[in-house]
């Protein structure tokens, strides 16, 4: 009799063996500790769609670049995957991914979609979002004028101005000299391009992006920041706290920072605000449209679950579960009306900033272009150069790595 049972309990066994086996294995790289948080999300996709299992492997950022390309190249990528949405343009260049039909744009924020449509073609939906925005000092800004920060430059001079006139604050703002995200910030705030039209040579002695160059060295040159890299910053938040700065341009992923690592009695003396708009009637300045998306990689054995997965990780409850167990800001709109999301007043400025954002150059060149911005950028606030030499020296930069491009084109 216990024989009997034995072999009814190992058929069983089999039996459950044979229908995981028969499930169809959909491969997704996720990145970062999107990886490990995502989790829960595959269980409950797994639940509601038994007939198929999904193997998420957790790739390093740092590794995530590299990994993606050299699969591409090796012919092993995954069904699926999580993409910085400024790498896109870069494996659609190659004809890496698939071109994406049936998802709705229209919850989506405008800026945010756009990162992922390339030459008319949708490569990526957004999974979650990302820009930045103005971190304040509300107590310093109040005591100049103003309480819920400038919203134009010709504020945003006057208020850092006042605050150093007035010794406010050691410095006004900071803006890292190694970074480049400020200072193209502040030219999409002005409707530069960047590039031409084309993609195939540098806009940066244009007008719009002279003005937002000039506007950036002038708050070194008059005292409104330190010439610091962000190496030199020994700790943002107990800095930021005492009054060495006033004001940053920083991610949502500080919101969270800020309350963990400022003192308590500092917890209502910082705010958020949109970007400053670079013109008058304009309701604020743009921001960058970043956060990563999923795509689907050209030749995908298992694309249509792929597709189920991806329309599953987009369903407005599933974007509000993902932030709360990340952080990570939403990309459909209705998701915003989360009640985690409505009664934290640090997110409002990220929710009205997602209206105004743009996205990067399209161009595979576009990460070596940003570098040449930020040295040059440093270059002009350190007085080792002019403003007119610095814009020279990115066209000429800029040209020299689109002439690949440009030889294409012409072919």
């Amino acid at each position: 009799m216990a024989s009997v049972k034995w072999l009814t309990v190992a058929l069983l066994a089999l039996a459950c063996t044979a229908h995981r086996d028969a499930r169809e294995v959909l491969t997704f790289w996720a990145l970062g500790a999107e990886g490990e948080r995502v989790v829960p999300l595959i269980a409950e996709f797994e639940r509601r769609n038994p007939s198929i299992h999904v193997v998420v492997q957790q790739i390093p950022w740092t590794a995530a670049h590299e990994k993606l390309l050299t699969a591409f190249v090796g012919e092993a990528t995954p069904d699926l995957a999580q993409m910085g949405n400024t790498w896109i343009p870069e494996f659609a260049a190659v004809r890496a991914l698939e071109e994406l039909r049936g998802f709705d744009e229209r919850d989506h924020f405008a800026g945010i979609w756009a990162t992922n449509v390339v030459d008319g073609n949708l490569y990526g939906i957004p999974w979650y979002v990302d820009t930045r925005v103005l971190f304040y000092r509300s107590d310093v800004l109040a005591a100049v004028g103003y309480p819920h920060g400038p919203r134009t430059w010709s504020e945003w001079s006057d208020a850092m101005k006042r605050i150093e006139r007035e010794h406010r604050a050691r410095f006004a703002i900071l803006l890292p000299t190694n970074e480049w995200e400020p200072i193209v910030m502040l030219a999409l705030s002005n409707h530069a391009t960047l590039l031409t039209p084309d993609g195939t040579r540098g806009a940066f002695r244009h007008p719009e992006f002279a003005r937002a160059f000039q506007f950036y060295v002038d708050t070194f040159h008059r005292g409104y920041a330190p010439s610091v890299s962000n190496q030199l910053i020994a700790n943002l938040y107990q800095q930021f706290a005492q009054g060495d700065f006033a004001m940053y341009i920083t991610g949502p992923w500080n919101v969270g920072e800020f309350k963990r690592k400022m003192p308590p009695e500092m917890q209502d003396k910082w705010a958020t605000a949109p970007l400053p708009a670079a013109n008058p009637g304009e309701p604020a300045g743009v921001s960058m449209a970043g956060g990563s998306s999923l795509v689907i990689f050209r030749g995908a054995k298992h694309r249509a679950a792929a597709e189920k997965l991806i329309a599953f990780l987009e369903e407005p409850a599933q974007q509000v579960r993902f932030y709360e167990l990340t952080g990570d800001l939403p990309a459909r709109r209705s998701a915003w009306s989360a009640p985690a999301l409505v009664s934290d007043p640090h997110f409002a400025a990220f929710r009205e900033q997602l209206e105004r954002v743009e996205p990067l150059p399209k161009v595979p060149e576009w990460e070596q272009i940003a570098t040449a911005i930020y040295d040059r950028g440093e270059a002009a606030a350190r007085y080792a150069s002019t403003v007119p030499a610095a814009l020279a020296q990115l066209d000429a930069r800029a040209d020299a790595l689109l002439e690949k491009r440009r030889w294409m084109l012409r072919q």
